[in-house]
């Protein structure tokens, strides 16, 4: 049978449904379907193929044409700060050894620490100490016995590193803002380290007698220093990111810790370099501020100081207290003008009136500055101060300063703060359950 007789036996088969697929016969329709299904898919996969290739075909094409314009435009108009496309990445694809910050908060911190931490500066105190030597000397007792009794003397003198703390630079001068209770020591020296290793002798300028507040400067150069910038205390809240630097356990110098403003206005009791004070108007922070830090930087995200890390809780974790830049620049202020830091001084030992205090002690009422001696016995009013000029007594309620009323929240120390040595100011006071006007010149107090 020809080739041509054969093909033409098949089809005929085909047709009338004869061809048989093992022991089951395909109906026509059925057979019909499935070509049509099998000539769908491929219809759908070769359109599929040829529409991802010219995609891509296209797209690579007008990448390559809009990054040359954009190359133009940037090189033609500058100030519209187009970005250079080669610098863009993939997600996923980043370069390997450049850091992407994640958030914007994060860069402001990244940028923050990186402004300042030049201007941070570790303050190593040292001070002449003796070498003391043991020895023994024999003794014979009563009987057989030798006894040896250690015996102790001086070998000579050694400088040996006492403590630490923190800094910042203030001027370009090489001022630098601290706390008082680092630099108490009359005769200890202070050594300036910078974030870049240098070391440099410094001097006590003024220790602030009413705050934890001190200046030293460095001593016997003429390089020009990187100075910090002072931000605005009045202007925090509650929640706000903060940024603290200091010299941590005295031993890693600028490290970073990042929380935010727990608490405005606290009043807390401190210790520290020999001293017991209690502290007004402090801002609280859980950003840790660990021994040694003492006397660093409080940032907001603008890399601006808006407070002096003071003291920690050490019975919780994380609580730490900074005193607000305001208050510290009337000191600088100070300082660079006459040397020394001055306050306003009145010359009483006083109590806030509370009404528990009303209470246990029958006062007539809850507010004002009890006047009252001291735990100890200290007398009610320093002996040629101002308030003994004026007149005042131990007993005596000052109701109001200068017209304002004295409560907790209004402390007669915030309100004196306000004004400075030889101010004329009018107390309202009650003694004897009479209200009485007294004026009165404001003496001075300094270190």
């Amino acid at each position: 049978m020809s080739m041509y007789k054969l093909l033409k036996f098949k089809m005929l088969k085909i047709l009338s449904n004869l061809k048989v697929y093992g022991q089951r016969k395909i109906s026509w329709p059925k057979f019909l379907k499935n070509r049509i299904f099998w000539i769908i898919i491929l219809t759908i996969f070769f359109s599929s193929s040829f529409g991802f290739l010219a995609g891509t075909l296209s797209s690579s094409y007008f990448y390559s044409e809009i990054k040359d314009y954009l190359q133009k435009l940037k090189i033609e108009f500058p100030q519209l700060g187009l970005l250079e496309l080669e610098k863009q990445t993939i997600p996923g694809q980043e370069s390997i050894g450049e850091y992407l910050p994640q958030t914007s908060q994060e860069e402001k911190i990244i940028s923050a620490v990186n402004e300042v931490s030049p201007s941070v500066v570790s303050i190593i105190i040292s001070k002449d100490l003796p070498i003391i030597e043991e020895y023994y000397e024999e003794f014979f007792g009563p009987g057989p016995f030798e006894f040896q009794i250690p015996q102790y003397r001086q070998k000579g003198i050694e400088k040996r590193e006492i403590g630490g703390g923190t800094g910042f630079i203030i001027s370009s001068e090489g001022m630098i803002l601290t706390n008082r209770h680092l630099v108490l020591d009359e005769e200890a020296d202070y050594t300036v380290l910078t974030n870049d290793g240098r070391k440099f002798p410094a001097k006590v300028l003024a220790r602030d007698p009413v705050q934890d507040l001190a200046i030293i400067k460095i001593e016997k150069t003429d390089e020009s220093f990187k100075v910090v910038k002072l931000g605005d205390s009045s202007k925090l809240q509650i929640g706000q990111t903060v940024i603290t630097i200091g010299n941590a356990l005295g031993e890693f110098r600028n490290t970073v810790s990042v929380g935010v403003i727990s608490g405005l206005g606290r009043t807390v009791t401190a210790t520290g370099g020999g001293i017991i004070e209690t502290i007004e108007d402090v801002i609280q922070t859980d950003a840790a501020i660990n021994k040694g830090n003492s006397g660093g930087p409080l940032l907001n995200l603008r890399g601006e100081v808006i407070g002096i890390n003071t003291a920690m809780a050490l019975e919780a974790e994380n609580i730490g207290f900074a005193i607000p830049i305001n208050k510290a620049k009337r000191a600088i202020e100070q300082v660079k003008a006459f040397g020394k830091i001055v306050y306003p001084f009145l010359g009483i030992r006083y109590v806030l009136i509370t009404e528990k205090i009303q209470l246990e002690n029958n006062l007539p009422v809850n507010y004002g500055a009890w006047i009252i001696r001291g735990e100890r016995g200290e007398p009610a009013i320093t002996p040629g101060s101002a308030a003994q000029d004026a007149g005042l007594k131990e007993g005596d309620i000052i109701l109001e300063f200068a017209g304002e009323k004295i409560t907790p929240e209004n402390s007669l120390a915030k309100i004196i703060i306000k004004y400075n040595p030889g101010d004329k100011v009018v107390l309202k006071i009650l003694r004897n359950n009479q209200e009485k006007i007294v004026e009165v010149i404001l003496g001075e107090r300094s270190e």
